[in-house]
């Protein structure tokens, strides 16, 4: 079974439905090398965005989340995700960007890796995902199962994790996501090799998108 979607959606409406034309999405942002369980952990007060020309993920799956953490004022702050799970991803053409507010004005991170022939690899990567604009498409996918039961992927994260275990879930053998726009609130992996990787600091405001 072949499924394929467009489009965004705000996660305001999280509470009420997550949408399954939303069903993948793909980061790269600051890994932890943690092994096959990716650990939960405070966000910080500020989410980043992606962009890529093309994602593949073996192995996927999704369900709701909550991220906990600090504003940049040091309030406390919830944010409600989708994870997206995936045993093996590659990602081509990856450019990741944060901008932090400082007393001399903006100042942007940008980096970028996998262009050219050696994409971006990353083993049970996890990715918390606060808005999504892509091509996607799922092969085999079960769109209803509860969380703990998406076998397909590499299984919740747990360790602490704010996610009900019978709250819905999506799960697909495999996921192709192209013309990649997200903005997420954290990344985990279990590795995570970013080739050509290039990582610049600039005044002003320079995003991805």
């Amino acid at each position: 079974m072949e499924s394929q979607v467009r489009g965004g959606t705000r996660w305001k409406r999280f509470a009420v439905v997550m949408v399954p034309s939303m069903a993948a999405t793909a980061a790269i942002g600051v890994a932890l090398a943690q092994g096959a369980l990716a650990a939960s952990f405070s966000v910080s007060g500020q989410s980043f965005k992606v962009t890529a020309d093309k994602l593949v993920g073996n192995g996927f799956a999704q369900y709701g989340a909550i991220d906990s953490g600090k504003t940049l004022k040091g309030e406390d702050e919830n944010h409600p995700v989708a994870v997206s799970a995936f045993k093996k991803a590659t990602i081509n053409n990856m450019c990741q960007s944060v901008v932090t507010p400082t007393p001399i004005g903006n100042v942007s991170l940008l980096l970028k890796a996998g262009g050219g022939s050696k994409p971006v690899e990353a083993d049970n990567l996890y990715i918390d995902v606060a808005d999504l604009n892509a091509d996607a498409v799922f092969n085999n996918i079960d769109i209803g199962v509860a969380a703990k039961d998406a076998s397909k992927g590499p299984g919740m994260k747990g360790n602490g994790e704010q996610a009900n275990p019978f709250g819905f879930a999506q799960q697909a053998d495999s996921a192709t996501l192209t013309d990649v726009k997200q903005t997420a609130w954290a990344t985990t992996a279990g590795t995570f090799k970013l080739s050509g990787l290039k990582m610049s600091l600039s005044m002003g405001t320079h995003e991805c998108y």
